[in-house]
């Protein structure tokens, strides 16, 4: 197994390594100590199939099926496909899911803990993942901010990123944002925590789920959502993943920021997710 780092901040490839490797727990301890060095892995020329990407998220810990099931592949329901294909006349997965910058289902009371993503179909020159890291945010707010913000919680929300569906037809704003507050409640998390595993502190919100902090007022909170977006989105700091077949990627959803880019009309994308506690 050799681990290359893609970037000085977040990210790193991993080559020489199968699934059967990964079945041994020694080998599976330095693949988790490596995620937890870097925050992504990225799997070269690991050959799996469907079922091994499920096999895999067990290895590591309890896949959590997707949330919307028509959206799950038909044999193994823990994987969600995104997809912008169309298959007998119907969508074959989600069309555009996670085009902005956040962390995975911070919405939630309990967090995922990591997130498998398997590249299917990819388009020749778009839908690059972006990657930023948690930790090294924190470390680049100045340490005024660090003082204002320690010890602080704050809000998440789907609400601003939730989308009316054809289910919604008739319904007015004010009803389908009690709808999508009725299926995922405002949650509360700390807003810096420490990996318990390396000890390392991390900014743990991102502004489109992030809906304020705890004893701000409205321009506190404007400015702090403001610096926030400048820092995750920094070029500098972002690691851009560009696919090619065959990429699977593993990331700890509390630690690594990313996005999704706009995929070109004419070009197929698929994708196959797994959530993992």
């Amino acid at each position: 197994m050799q681990i290359k780092p893609v970037s000085d901040y977040v990210g790193a490839e991993i080559h020489d390594i199968s699934i059967r490797d990964i079945r041994n727990p020694e080998t599976r301890e330095q693949v988790l100590q490596a995620l937890h060095d870097h925050e992504l892995l990225i799997f070269k020329d690991l050959e799996i199939s469907p079922g091994e990407q499920v096999e895999l998220a067990r290895l590591i810990g309890e896949p959590v099926p997707f949330v919307m099931s028509q959206y799950r592949h038909p044999e193994h329901p823990e994987i969600m496909i995104s997809s912008n294909e169309i298959v007998n006349g119907k969508a074959y997965g989600v069309p555009r899911v996670g085009n902005f910058w956040h962390q995975d289902s911070s919405y939630t009371d309990n967090p995922t803990t990591y997130t498998l993503l398997h590249g299917i179909t990819i388009p020749a020159s778009s839908g690059d993942t972006l990657f930023s890291s948690a930790r090294d945010v924190y470390a680049r707010l100045p340490d005024t901010w660090k003082n204002r913000i320690a010890g602080r919680q704050a809000v998440h929300t789907v609400r601003k990123r939730f989308k009316a569906r054809p289910e919604h037809v008739g319904y007015s704003i004010a009803e389908i944002m009690q709808h999508a507050e009725k299926l995922h409640p405002p949650v509360t998390h700390d807003l810096v925590k420490i990996d318990a595993r390396t000890g390392r502190p991390y900014l743990y919100g991102a502004r489109d789920y992030l809906d304020y902090v705890i004893g701000f007022d409205a321009n506190e909170n404007q400015e702090f959502l403001a610096l926030l977006e400048e820092l995750v989105t920094d070029s500098r700091y972002v690691y851009r993943h560009r696919w090619t077949k065959g990429d699977l990627l593993l990331w700890k959803t509390e630690t690594a920021y990313h996005a999704v880019t706009h995929v070109e009309d004419n070009q197929a994308r698929t994708v196959h997710r797994v959530a993992v506690k």
